[in-house]
């Protein structure tokens, strides 16, 4: 049991609380291990009827969901050359996978910051709920990774371009966005969450309805967001995001002189150029498999972003370690990606992480159906 976890049974409840306020959330190889360990244990245990989840700031519960994996222990371990950071993924897509497979309600608290790993560990849920504070991400390619954590399924499934869209740029969106993108349900305000989830292990679970009547007791809506979304820049978006290529998208973005044109393409600028290729054609191939497909695809991937064979690189050679010590590790938000422009980067360079280093029967996450 992780120390950043408190997990509690309560009225046929199964209570998880993600504790590590000074780094949001973020999830280390010990708190996914504590999660699923739980989520197994209750998805055969006829006695817990719902489970919910929810984070926590220095002021106590809620606040923050989760602000991904541990990026600092990915860049210790990847630099280490130690076994944990293999663990760390194959461990972590196991529990994405579940959240979609319990066969039970999962109430998500998504309060505050919801990056990455915090996507993953929340878009499984059968009752995702955002707050006013929400502020929603997948910020990967900002440190030369992609949209993992079953990205590639549920991006791919939002409206148009959307996906594309977030998945590229790591754009934060806010509880309406969400709802609008089909990432959320249900919209809760920050003030009524402790209620609401205080009063889930008092709710009499022989009667169907049990839960309706709580979300009809403390949520704004009761319906999920409306078919596209209703978004200023929903024309732009579609546009100029379901261009062939990134280099499509950008030569799209800096023709069209609106300044939310320029702005995205001068942000997408400052990314991996070689990660941005590899996270469209994520998204894309991902748009027709199942999530299990998709995240065997995303634990090839993976092994490629951190052992970059085909490119002669590992470690700190690679973008990925590249990115987080420019971002957190020395902070000087000046990364040396290779290539270093979009228009740089070749077929070669991108195909190669969409093979899988592991046969078939060897596959870490083979038994995924």
């Amino acid at each position: 049991m992780s120390e950043f976890l408190v997990i509690e049974e309560r009225g046929g409840v199964g209570l998880i609380t993600l504790s590590r306020p000074k780094a949001m959330n973020a999830l280390s190889l010990g708190m996914v291990r504590g999660i699923l360990g739980a989520l197994r244990r209750w998805k055969a245990d006829p006695a817990i009827y719902a489970i919910a989840m929810r984070g926590s700031d220095k002021n106590g519960p809620f606040g923050n969901f989760c602000a991904g994996g541990d990026i600092r222990f990915f860049h210790e371990v990847a630099l280490a050359g130690t076994p944990e950071l293999e663990d760390f993924f194959t461990e972590e897509y196991a529990l994405n996978y579940l959240t979609h497979h319990l066969g039970k309600p999962l109430i998500a608290f998504l309060d505050g910051i919801v990056f990455g790993g915090g996507m993953g560990l929340c878009q499984g849920a059968t009752h995702r709920l955002v707050t006013q504070r929400t502020k929603m991400a997948m910020p990967e390619t900002l440190i030369g990774l992609f949209a993992d954590v079953g990205g590639g399924y549920f991006l791919s499934r939002c409206p148009g371009a959307a996906g594309e869209w977030l998945a590229l740029t790591g754009q934060h969106i806010d509880a309406d966005q969400a709802i609008s993108l089909d990432l959320a349900d249900w919209h809760i305000e920050a003030e009524q969450q402790g209620a609401a989830w205080e009063s889930l292990s008092s709710l009499d679970w022989s009667h169907a309805n049990a839960l309706d009547a709580w979300l009809q007791a403390f949520t704004a809506t009761a319906q999920p967001g409306p078919a596209y979304p209703d978004m200023p820049t929903w024309n732009l978006i579609n546009r100029h995001f379901s261009q062939t290529t990134v280099s499509d998208i950008l030569q799209s973005l800096e023709a069209d002189a609106q300044v939310w044109a320029q702005d995205t393409a001068t942000g997408l600028r400052k990314r991996s150029p070689l990660m941005l290729h590899v996270a469209l054609e994520h998204v894309r191939r991902a748009r027709s498999m199942s999530l299990a497909d998709d995240l065997r695809m995303e634990r090839d991937m993976v092994r490629h972003c951190f052992h970059s064979a085909h490119l002669g690189r590992s470690g700190a050679g690679t973008d990925t370690v590249e990115g987080i010590r420019a971002l957190v590790i020395d902070k000087d938000q000046n990364p040396k990606w290779k290539p270093a422009r979009v228009e740089d980067v070749t077929p070669d360079m991108v195909e190669p992480f969409f093979q899988s280093p592991w046969p078939v029967f060897a596959h870490p996450l083979k038994d995924l159906v």
